[in-house]
This record gives C-alpha cells, structure tokens and sequence, in this order.
C-alpha cells in the first residue's frame, strides 16, 4: 500500500457508504512525511440523524436484539475477527500512515488485538444472562439481562483500530445497535473495518460509522435523546462535557480518560526487565497512550544502576517512519502536539527538572516534514514540575527517588488520575499490598501496558468510570430487569378495595 496516492473514502450509514449531507471533506495527514494520503467525509448533524434513525430502527424492527439471534449475532462477531486477521498487513500499513505509529506496532499488536476482541466477544455473545434470587416468599423472582439499544461511541485517534474493536465488539455481543464517531485525525481504519461489517452481511443500521469533529458530531450524539449511551475514549476536559450533554437524557456513560499513571521499581526488582518496562511503558507509541507509566519511581538503593541503563537503553532507540520496520518509535500524531511537547520539555527544565537525554527533535530527522521528538527523560527532585503533574501526551518521562514503601505509594497517588500503575518487585507479599493501596484502575505485576479483552480495562478518579474489555464491559452494554411471579397459594393480599 502506498500513500503516494490520495484515497476517498465514505462514512457508512445503514449499511451503505455514503458522502456526508454537508458534501465536505477532511484530509489525512501523514505525521511520518506530512504527506497527504486520503479524505474523508465531513459529518454534520444530518448524518447524526440518519445514523441514529437506522440504528433505532434496526433495534426495534429487526431481530438483532433477541436473545434467541445470540447465535448469528456470534457468528458474524467471528468472522468479522477472521477477516481483520487476513488482511493484517494492509490494515496495519493503513493504521501506521495514519497515526505515525510504527509498522511494528500496528502489525504485530494492535490489528491482531482488534481480532481478537471481536472473537472473545463472539464467545460471549451466547452466555448473557441473568439469574434466579432466592426471595423469601413462595415465589419465583430472577433477572433478565437486556441491552440498552441505540450505543455511540466516541474515541480518541493513538489506537484507532483497537478501539473499533473495543467498542462495537460488546455492544454488538450484548444486542445492541451501534453509532461509532472515529477520531478525526485517525478515521481511516473504522473506514476499513466497515467494508468487513458490509462483507459479513451485518444487517443494516446494526453499525454506523460517522466521521467528522468531535464539537458537531460528538456533541450530537451525546445529547441525541434517541441514543442510549455513550462510551467514550479521550481527554479528562472532554469527557465532562460529554457526561453532562448526557444528562439530558440520563443516558448511560462509560468514560476511559487521561492518566498520569506511576511505574514503581522495588531495590529487589529484576532490573534488566524492568528497565524494559519502564522503556515499554513511556515510549510504546511515542508516549501517547492514557495508560503511558510516564511517572518513574525508584527506590534509591537501585536508582543510579536503573537511570544509567535507562538513559542508555533509551538513547538507542531508533525514531523513524512509520514504516520503517527497524524504527521503535515513530513521530507524535500533529505538528501542533509536537510543538505542545516541546513546550512541556522547554518548561520543565526551567521548572528545576534534569534533563538526562532527548529534550527535542532528532538530529537526523526521519523525513524533514514529520513530527519527531527525541526519547526524553528527566530527573525530577520532587512532584512540583508540570511534567509530573500533567498529562503530556508524548515521550517525556520523569523519574523520582524513594526510600520506603509508604513513601512510594503516597508519591504514586499524588495525582488527580488513576488509570494505570505499575509496580515491580519479586516480594509478592509487597506486591499485593502496594496494588491494593494505589488508586488506580489497572496495576501491573512485573509488567507494563498488558491489555487483553480477557481482563477489564478503566480507570478511577478524573481517569473516568466503567469499563471496556472483559465480561465486565458486558454489563455497561446492557441493563437488569426484575420478574417476579407470584406462586403463593393464597389471596392477594387487597389493601385497597
């Protein structure tokens, strides 16, 4: 696949992919060479409209939704799995010249990632279901598990591919109808995908796929009376207007958001390994990632041997173009968050921080027109810098000494996010007690940055509620209803007569 040439692409509504009814175009921008490479339609809230008209009306006319199409609805969930796995390396192409994420990245995690969320969801599709309560009366009480209807998404552009998965996947499995708003900067892989629902014979309105800014068509779908919820992936600021558009309905809300999220290393940690993982958990897509371990605590019996492997480690990474299969990390998503990085750098180090490597642009630029920043790791004294404080959004990483275990648990929560954690230590009894006290949504064990659709994913705090992923992401797609027959024997007991 080259991106020499310009493709034209369509949203796709009812089944069929059509021009937005604005008739305008947004352009796909290259961040490896700044090259354009396709168009897209230009949602406006007439497209909403149609979007939520057809997956209303497939809800409630088709047998989408009925517990007894969980089979076919199975079915197609897998093959939609199948069928992004043949075709690994032009979506992965696809997904890495329009994020600027390396070839190394899209292809062997995130497109085999988004396959295997539809097919775990395939597996789960058959097995929604409620329960039998033991009420204490002659009676029969027990639940139905039921889905909610009209679902849209929102997502954020860093892993476009994955969370096409991670939205339609559950929400299809649990019987609902689907409006996905990709990312404006990163709409071209949804786009991609949609041919596969229209391959598989999905029926019509059971998926949508909107494209356009999130101000005309995120704001749409979030105050649209017809949709009954709304998940959505992207920044803290955004995610409070969405949950309070979404009052107006009393929708249901599922919010993955911003982190800031602590990576501890333990003196007794396996160092090799978690330098590896400190490297994995900041640099992984350039940094740009909520879950990014982007603060780096060390207990100070290991802290000079860890930042000298650390520092040099990092040195060698290679920043290249997104197709470049010897590239480790590729540039930032846009010129304006490249600049916006730098000036976090740039304050940082007047802010007191040490700069230990990076801080800019490469030397040697992969292509004069892409936006790349330098591996960049700073010391910091204490947690005053912004860059300890703000989520960067980039490759910028800052480490800080410990001495105890209660001081590294106050430093890992003296944050207003609680997404991620990492802590690293071969005592597990320490490692139980440090994951149990740090507010955070996800902690890794001698790991970093593991996401599977097996286990929950979601955050605590300014981090957002709910989650994607797992069983667990079944419930925020469905709702509990209450039957309770009667068997007693006796009359009904008339107060009012």
């Amino acid at each position: 696949m080259s991106h020499k040439s310009c493709r034209t692409y369509q949203m796709y509504i009812n089944g069929q992919f059509v021009d937005s009814e604005s008739g305008k175009f947004t352009q796909s921008i290259s961040p490896g060479d700044g090259e354009l490479i396709a168009e897209f339609p230009e949602g406006n809230t007439q497209d909403v409209e149609n979007a939520v008209s057809s997956a209303k009306l497939a809800f409630e006319t088709t047998e989408w939704s009925d517990v007894k199409n969980s089979v076919n609805r199975s079915k197609l969930l897998r093959e939609i799995g199948q069928k992004i796995r043949e075709r690994v390396d032009a979506l992965a192409e696809l997904e890495s010249l329009d994020t600027g994420k390396t070839i190394t990245e899209t292809n062997l995690v995130d497109v085999h990632s988004a396959a295997d969320c539809f097919e775990y969801f395939a597996d789960l599709a058959t097995n929604i279901c409620g329960e039998v309560l033991p009420v204490p009366m002659d009676a029969l009480d027990f639940t139905l598990r039921e889905p909610l209807g009209v679902c849209a998404s929102i997502v954020a552009w860093n892993f476009p591919i994955m969370f096409v998965a991670w939205k339609v996947a559950p929400a299809l499995a649990a019987g609902n109808t689907v409006i996905l708003k990709p990312a404006e900067l990163a709409s071209l892989s949804a786009l991609e995908v949609a041919k596969i629902f229209q391959e598989v014979n999905l029926p019509p309105g059971v998926v949508n796929i909107v494209t356009g800014a999130g101000r005309t068509v995120g704001e749409a779908l979030a105050k649209h009376s017809q949709v009954n919820k709304i998940s959505f992936t992207g920044s803290t600021q955004t995610g409070q207007k969405i949950l309070g558009y979404a009052a107006t309905n009393c929708k249901k809300v599922t919010l993955e958001l911003g982190g800031k999220s602590p990576n501890v290393v333990f003196e007794d940690a396996e160092l090799d390994k978690a330098v590896s993982g400190a490297l994995t958990a900041i640099f992984f897509n350039a940094g740009q990632a909520c879950i990014a371990g982007s603060r780096l605590f060390l207990q100070e019996g290991i802290y000079n041997d860890f930042v000298e492997q650390l520092v040099e480690r990092a040195k060698k990474i290679k920043v290249g173009l997104p197709l470049d299969w010897d590239a480790r990390m590729g540039p930032v998503i846009t010129p304006e968050q490249q600049k916006k990085i730098l000036h976090y750098i740039e304050g940082a180090k007047k802010q007191g921080a040490k700069l230990l490597c990076g801080g800019g642009v490469p030397k040697e630029l992969p292509h004069p027109k892409g936006n790349y920043i330098d591996p960049t790791i700073f010391a910091c004294k204490d947690l005053s810098p912004l860059i300890a404080q703000e989520e960067i959004f980039g490759p910028v990483l800052s480490v800080f000494k410990f001495s105890s275990e209660e001081e590294a648990v106050s430093l890992a929560n003296q944050t207003n996010y609680g997404l991620a954690s990492g802590v690293w230590t071969k005592d597990i009894k320490r490692a139980f007690r440090v994951a149990k006290q740090i507010r955070a949504g996800q902690v890794w064990i001698n790991n970093y940055e593991l996401i599977t659709p097996w286990a929950p994913h979601g955050g605590y705090k300014e981090s957002g509620f709910g989650k994607d992923l797992s069983k667990y992401a079944l419930e925020e797609y469905s709702q509990i209803k209450n039957v309770f027959v009667d068997l007693s024997e006796g009359e009904f007991l008339a107060l009012y007569d």
